[in-house]
């Protein structure tokens, strides 16, 4: 079973929808009992880094979270979900972050071109980094991931769907995928059994499924 964690600030019902579909059991909770008996945890979050850190925090969700995590059991951030997984974001400030992945989040404003719109919405395709690709198997970035689970299912140009203005950098040994907006941008990372995707598999038919079902069938290390 799935524990999506409900902290006020996500579009849990398609998330469980999308669960659903597939045949994958979930519960929308912020009980922490729940959470630490869950086979698998999902952190989604639309909004802002800041807001969404103090509301983990003031729930004692984040350290229900960061201990499942650390004693293996798998998590995916999803979109802020994603972003809070790593240790500081910078959206209106600085703020701190669950620290389960080294890098920051930073805005995207001054770093892709001024022609190109902010938020990056829309559909997009994905570069794997490391994985199942033969690009990968001839050498990938050193630094970079050395696994990839979480988009097993799925192949290299496959096209998600995004809406964000900030993004994760510095955080070369996590990323397994980028995508192009003028620059490249961290689409998703894994860890071991830390997982996060930048984009919305929710809102990503097929591919987003594909994505999902691969994190339901991760095991605890």
């Amino acid at each position: 079973m799935i524990a999506i964690v409900d902290y006020g600030v996500g579009n849990l019902f398609s998330l469980a929808s999308s669960l659903k579909f597939i045949g994958v059991e979930s519960v929308v909770t912020s009980d922490l009992e729940t959470i630490r008996n869950s086979d698998q945890i999902i952190l989604p979050g639309v909004g802002a880094f800041g807001d969404a850190a103090n509301k983990l925090r003031e729930t004692g969700l984040d350290e229900i979270v960061r201990e499942q995590a650390l004693s293996g059991k798998p998590l995916m951030g999803i979109c802020l979900g994603m972003q809070l997984l790593f240790e500081k974001g910078y959206e209106y400030g600085e703020h701190e972050g669950l620290g389960l992945l080294k890098g920051n989040v930073v805005p995207m404003e001054g770093y892709i071109s001024q022609d190109l719109d902010i938020p990056h919405m829309g559909w997009n395709s994905l570069d794997i980094c490391v994985g199942n690709s033969e690009k990968v198997a001839k050498g990938a970035p050193e630094g970079f991931a050395k696994e990839n689970t979480l988009l097993r299912n799925i192949n290299d140009g496959d096209c998600v769907y995004f809406v964000h203005s900030y993004f994760a950098t510095d955080c070369d040994d996590s990323v397994i995928a980028t995508a192009e907006y003028g620059e490249k941008l961290t689409a998703a990372v894994q860890k071991e059994n830390i997982m996060g995707c930048q984009f919305h598999p929710e809102k990503s038919g097929k591919v987003g499924l594909a994505i999902l079902e691969a994190f339901s069938q991760e095991v605890q290390r």
